[in-house]
């Protein structure tokens, strides 16, 4: 039974009836009756309602944190019967302004009301699984192993790798992309959401990338060999590779841990633009390209459809004709897109949003991890918590690959800015919040230093070079002597092995020293190891810093990436550009 079937006006759309819970922030359906009904007297809950219209179990309890209605006084207990042809008495403080037959009738109406009401709460909540169900139903998912996380969880940080391929499949792609293309990884995309969902950063990855694309497993088991200085785009489709292969290919050039993997083909672009109403882009001069079908006059306009898939895909038109070029294309369109969604009643229409999770069900393919509709729903919730203005868009820092020689063909990782933006996505690090973040280290220094008694040159440490650059050691100690005032501080060497991360171990009666050397240096609590103090060159028991390959200059600290941010170009999702 639909919603109009349960006493609906004809004229009103079922998807108009799903709202907003205040609460939740999710949407639920609620129901009205098509005429007033009679209440049941007593007090009513003012809690937000969470199970429906009534909020009550199925069961017919009233839900968890709320209160039921109370029955009039008496209700419970029958009136005493009068004789047959006496007149009937009011009830106690009140008037008798109804016969009898008529009261009683009334009764029943109540009763029946709430009867119906209860039908109509359950069949709501079968509604919404059904719908959740339908959902799931357009998702196609593929198996990557164990390359992709088994679940999604809404209290951590997570990356998302997002992978647009230039298969030309679909009704009406036939004339696009590469006739021969097996489905590369024509549009690549690393999305990162912080962990208090205060920012997000979206790094674009060039196909064009010179890189070494790992030794993969296809889906019956077999190894795929790797293969050494290739375009980033061949880690898909090439040889069978799958979309886990292109996620590995990213966690080896980048180091960062690559939680799932979204991919989508050319309908996908045709598709969610259409469900939105289209999206607005902006033109510095008329284009009219001949390769991708591209016309559109100067200034505004707003585009769906094939005519946003050929504005995604144009680059002749634009810049130096380039992939580079045409991801800055890309990433204004992205923005043009998120501040379409998070404006007016693109998400606030139900009507709209069902048309949305159709659009974007059946156009994408996920991992297994994320593959059922309520986990993309809670996913598509967390995305939504990040405000736009904080959401970067930047590209991987790159140079001209040498091996072109004249012709400039491929680029390859820029190895002086890249390591940096790196280490940001994967230490959880905003582009945008610079102030925030210098806060929050702020905070964590006070932290480690609440009920430290021992000052800098008290301290008494001795440092081991066990992964870091060469010279680190010392270079770490002079920062410490001079600038830190830990004067009882000397070089030891290198370690006896290579350690990933710093550590600091401290003898118990030293804990006090370790807070104030972690307070300094910026150590987590997972680099504090209690065990045993060591003798320095002075006879006196000493800690023991060993730098580890996370060490990333002196003077900086271990939990912050570094210094100052980055100098790379970037953008945020709230700024609006004209393409040139």
């Amino acid at each position: 039974m639909d919603a109009q079937g349960r006493g609906r006006a004809d004229d009103i759309d079922p998807a108009d009836q799903w709202v907003v819970n205040p609460t939740t922030g999710e949407y639920e359906l609620r129901l009205t009756p098509s005429a007033p009904q009679s209440a049941v007297p007593g007090p009513r809950s003012s809690a937000p309602r969470s199970g429906g219209a009534g909020g009550a179990t199925r069961d017919g309890s009233a839900a968890p944190g709320r209160t039921a209605p109370a029955e009039a006084p008496g209700r419970d207990v029958p009136p005493p019967r009068r004789r047959r042809g006496a007149p009937e008495e009011p009830l106690p403080g009140r008037r008798n302004r109804r016969p009898a037959k008529k009261k009683a009738g009334a009764k029943k109406a109540v009763l029946w009301t709430g009867g119906v009401m209860a039908f109509v709460l359950v069949g709501t909540a079968g509604a919404a699984y059904l719908y959740l169900k339908h959902l799931e139903g357009n998702v196609t998912t593929e198996d990557v192993g164990n390359v992709a996380d088994d679940g999604f969880s809404k209290d951590e940080a997570f990356n998302i790798l997002i992978i647009g391929t230039d298969k030309r499949t679909g009704a009406g792609n036939e004339g696009y992309g590469d006739k021969g293309s097996v489905g590369h990884a024509d549009t690549t995309i690393l999305l990162h959401v912080s962990k208090d969902r205060t920012n997000a950063t979206a790094m674009s990855i060039p196909r064009d990338l010179v890189i070494d694309v790992p030794d993969c497993e296809a889906s019956d088991g077999s190894i795929i060999p790797g293969t050494r200085n290739v375009r980033f785009n061949t880690s898909l489709g090439q040889d069978g590779r799958d979309p886990g292969c292109t996620m590995k290919t990213v966690e080896e050039v980048t180091g960062v841990d690559v939680n799932h993997f979204v991919m989508a083909d050319f309908n996908a672009v045709k598709t969610l633009t259409t469900a939105v109403g289209g999206v607005e882009v902006c033109l510095t001069k008329a284009v009219n390209d001949k390769e991708s079908k591209l016309k559109l006059p100067a200034g505004k306009s707003t585009i769906e459809g094939e005519q946003a898939l050929a504005f995604v895909r144009t680059r002749h038109s634009f810049g130096n004709q380039g992939d580079l070029d045409r991801i800055k294309i890309q990433q204004q369109f992205m923005s043009s897109l998120m501040r379409k969604m998070t404006s007016g009643d693109a998400l606030t229409s139900p009507t709209k949003l069902i048309k949305l999770a159709n659009a974007a069900t059946k156009a994408l393919t996920v991992d297994k991890g994320i593959g059922k509709a309520s986990t993309l729903k809670d996913l598509a919730l967390e995305l939504k918590k990040v405000p736009v203005k904080n959401i970067t868009f930047l590209t991987t820092p790159v140079g001209d690959n040498p091996a072109d020689g004249a012709v400039k063909k491929t680029v390859i990782v820029d190895d002086s800015r890249a390591p940096q933006v790196f280490s940001m996505i994967e230490n959880d690090v905003s582009f945008t919040e610079v102030k925030a973040q210098e806060k929050k280290e702020k905070a964590a220094v006070a932290a480690r230093l609440k009920g430290t008694k021992s000052a800098p040159d008290e301290v008494r440490v001795q440092i081991l070079n066990g992964g870091a650059p060469a010279g680190s050691a010392q270079e770490e100690l002079t920062y410490l002597q001079t600038e830190a005032g830990v004067s009882k501080s000397e070089n030891a060497g290198n370690a006896e092995k290579t350690l990933a991360k710093t550590t600091l171990e401290y003898a118990p009666d030293q804990a006090d020293q370790a807070r104030r050397l972690a307070a300094i240096m910026g150590l987590s609590g997972s680099a504090m190891k209690p065990g045993e103090s060591v003798t320095n060159s002075q006879g006196q028991p000493t800690m023991t810093l060993t730098l580890g390959e996370d060490f990333k200059g002196a003077g900086v600290k271990i939990d912050s990436p570094s210094a100052a941010p980055p100098d790379v170009p970037k953008t945020t999702a709230n700024e609006a550009q004209c393409a040139s």
